[in-house]
């Protein structure tokens, strides 16, 4: 049987389920019929690319998902490592971009519920939060409204929950403007004694519905998260969530006490594509069916019919499997925490979805043609690279004016070097993100051991909330936890800008002392099916998979958002710079030890691991895609940095021996703006000053100052210490390290000063800090 003119749906209605033509042909043969529109939009859900990955699955093959801590891989709610003294971690990274874009606060917000029912699903209690967030120019009056919103949108959720927003990113750029980046991270410690899973079990097992009612609201969501944004997009509100923190609160307790009982099977969060995805997924996954009765659905408006009920994405709501004879024993226990529990449906031996509604049977389909067995599309690689990029590869510094000793001469005027740190230091990307990490509550639940803006990472406390058997409540092991990428640079070059955002996240890591284990990743790109688009996204994936099996940081699971892209009024797509972030997490022995950015002591020696200052031109350390490029000489070309693998592992192994010595006092990784700013942000950290030597000679001074690349960590050392960890250098990172000055009192200024001349940068610290400091708040209320 085929679609033909008999089919009970136009053209256009198959589209609006976000369904192809050949897709719809293709349901009908696996159907032997046409679907009904319950079914359709069941379809539409679950063959959009943000649940079944259809044109990145084969690339995500390739990452390495297996090693000695993996407890549980992709594939599940959360991944979950072994942290050691029988502590195990839970932990993810997911989007919410297309939702944020049209209602910033609730998209943001339900975008942090969601994460967190990933984590507590699998029987573990979030006890930390991160997010990597994307915006356009702080210029534009609706990027305002949408930081602001989005910002707000993650404090609401998280305070009013109860668990520490510890670190983050914020990017700015133009790229963005229509279509802001919101990825949220969850952490947890596992409380239950077996890691929940959710593939459905039991013939004859009672299937729960509990948490909170069943609205029109979210409906879906899924199929919008993989479409383009358009001018039209803001009529999608009712595809955005509302979320209820306050009830979320609740339902973990339940979820946690129920699963302690023993009595559940399996479990699912209702996040995208809802009761459709939640029944799909368990049948599929434990080989079995799910006869589910929507009429048996707590709902919070009439009139609802089943394309509504399996559509919607309302959230705080979960699916249980429960064993026969205990669902009573689990549905005390909701009733007792104020929520919905009822029994709904049953596991049937056939491998089946059904679904009832009103004496009848409203969707039947195979639950694997729902899930695993959806339909993948191979693209082919582009012969030779697009070619935007080879025009970016063809640009090189000597494009740009002169730089001296004293200074560059732009079509802006006259810039010396201490103003352009400066004009740096006031870049959004930049700047101190105080003001949004301020409105987080960064300390609930007592564990958080170093504050936001602090350190280059975010470290935890491995201390669990509730007593767990085996496990001592006095640990003094931690977490460190990091989200990163430098999207212009995989921009100009995917696969060596994917390789840097892994190797960025274990240097932060590294320099609190902690030693890498695992990731997650959120793949953020534009459309697969255009040749550029799909090249961006393979060869990031490249890039992500060969660095993550340098580092023996496998991926535990992650997300894929695709079709990040405005349509402007001409129905031209606009994509975002390709964007996987990397949330990158690491046990830290003892937290006693951990290593800030700022300087802490006068008179401590200053050094440099990685590239030497004096080291010949190398792709290494370049202007090429940096902030200083971008911000100064308003151009984004030339090659980003080339990543050596093999000296980030020496470099950041070096700087974990010196922090666990007791030898390093501060650590700091030179990212954008290159070394001048990595000191600066040293500096202002500490409230330090510090002399820095330089070269006598360079031929390119503003690539010395603000060229990014090379590995490089700057570090301080108690002069007490110096042999030993000179010694220490010598023997483990030979001639990849310098010492580059020492650390002032709190009335010397930042000097860097070439060998016999004058400093080429001096600058008081209250003054980089001002400039710092009060960027964003300024670019607000401008």
């Amino acid at each position: 049987m085929t679609a033909s003119a008999a089919a009970p749906f136009s053209a256009e209605d198959i589209a609006a389920e976000g369904l192809k033509p050949d897709e719809y042909e293709e349901i009908v043969r696996r159907l032997g019929r046409h679907p009904n529109l319950a079914e359709l939009g069941m379809f539409g859900v679950m063959w959009s690319e943000h649940c079944c990955y259809k044109n990145s699955r084969p690339l995500l093959s390739q990452f390495p998902t297996e090693g000695d801590r993996i407890l549980v891989g992709p594939g599940e709610n959360a991944g979950v490592i072994d942290a050691g003294d029988g502590l195990r971690v839970a932990f993810k990274i997911e989007s919410h971009n297309h939702p944020s874009a049209v209602e910033p606060f609730q998209g943001a917000a339900t975008g942090v519920g969601g994460i967190l029912r990933d984590i507590f699903t699998m029987g573990a209690r979030p006890v930390a939060v991160l997010n990597s967030l994307r915006f356009g120019s702080l210029e534009d009056s609706r990027t305002r409204r949408l930081f602001n919103g989005v910002v707000s949108g993650i404090a609401h959720y998280g305070n009013c929950f109860g668990v520490p927003t510890v670190g983050g990113e914020v990017y700015f750029d133009r790229a963005y403007t229509g279509n802001p980046l919101v990825n949220a991270m969850a952490i947890g410690i596992m409380e239950t004694d077996d890691i929940v899973k959710s593939g459905a079990a039991g013939i004859g097992n009672p299937v729960l519905y509990v948490g909170s009612t069943t609205g029109r609201d979210g409906m879906g969501g899924a199929s919008f998260a993989s479409a383009e944004l358009s001018d039209k997009s803001e009529a999608d509100r009712p595809a955005v969530q509302v979320g209820d923190p306050f009830l979320e609160k609740a339902l973990v307790e339940a979820c946690l006490e129920a699963f302690k009982t023993g009595a559940v099977v399996a479990a699912q969060d209702m996040g995208a594509a809802g009761i459709t995805c939640s029944t799909a997924e368990m049948a599929a996954k434990g080989g079995v069916g799910i006869d589910l009765d929507l009429d048996k659905i707590p709902v919070r408006e009439t009139g609802m019919v089943p394309y509504e009920y399996l559509l919607s994405e309302s959230q705080e709501r979960m699916l249980f499997v429960a064993q026969a004879g205990r669902e009573q024993e689990l549905i005390d226990i909701f009733h007792r925490w104020g929520l919905q529990a009822v029994v709904a449906g049953r596991v049937i031996p056939e491998s089946l979805v059904r679904i009832r509604f009103q004496g009848g049977i409203a969707a039947e389909i195979p639950a694997t043609a729902l899930s695993d067995n959806t339909p993948i599309y191979h693209h082919k690689l582009p012969s030779e690279p697009p070619t935007y990029a080879q025009t970016a590869w063809a640009w090189t510094a000597a494009q740009l004016p002169e730089a001296t000793a004293t200074g560059i001469t732009t079509p802006a005027g006259y810039h010396d070097w201490t103003s352009l740190l400066h004009q740096l230091l006031a870049s959004p990307t930049i700047a101190s993100k105080a003001w949004v990490y301020g409105q987080y509550d960064h300390q609930v639940q007592n564990n958080t051991v170093v504050l936001p803006g602090g350190a280059d990472a975010a470290v935890i406390r491995l201390r669990p909330q509730v007593p767990i058997a085996g496990v001592a409540n006095a640990t003094q092991r931690g977490l460190a936890a990091t989200v990163d990428c430098n999207a212009r640079y995989v921009y100009l070059n995917p696969y060596e800008g994917a390789k840097a955002a892994v190797a960025e996240a274990a240097r932060n890591l590294s320099c609190v002392g902690a030693e890498p284990l695992a990731i997650t990743d959120n793949l953020n790109f534009g459309s697969p099916e255009n040749p550029v688009g799909y090249w961006q996204l393979a060869e990031a994936c490249r890039g992500l998979a060969d660095a993550c099996r340098q580092f023996s940081t496998p991926v535990t699971g992650g997300n894929v958002s695709l079709y990040n892209e405005t349509l402007d009024s001409q129905g031209k797509p606009q994509p975002i710079y390709p964007t996987p972030v990397v949330g990158m997490v690491g046990l830290v022995a003892d937290v006693s030890q951990v290593c800030r950015q700022g300087w802490r002591n006068p008179g401590d020696r200053i050094y440099l691991l990685g590239t030497r200052l004096d080291a010949a031109p190398s792709p290494q350390v370049t202007l090429g895609g940096s902030e200083y490029l971008a911000v100064v000489h308003q151009t984004v070309a030339g090659q980003p940095p080339a990543v050596d693998l093999d000296r980030e592992l020496v470099v950041q192994s070096a700087c974990r021996h010196g922090i666990a010595q007791g030898w390093v006092q501060s650590a700091h990784d030179c990212a954008e703006g290159g070394l001048a700013v990595a000191l600066a942000e040293s500096c202002i950290s500490g409230e330090l000053g510090a002399a820095i030597a330089l070269p006598a000679n360079c031929s390119r001074w503003d690539e010395l100052l603000f060229g990014e690349g090379g590995a490089r960590i700057v570090v301080s050392v108690a002069a007490d210490q110096v042999d030993a960890w000179e010694a220490s250098l010598a023997e483990n990172l030979k001639g990849h390290w310098q010492v580059l000055g020492t650390v002032g009192d709190r009335t010397t200024p930042l000097t860097l000063t070439p060998d016999g001349a004058e400093p080429i940068i001096e600058a008081a610290v209250s003054d980089l800090a001002a400039t710092w400091g009060h960027s964003i708040p300024q670019q607000l209320t401008a």
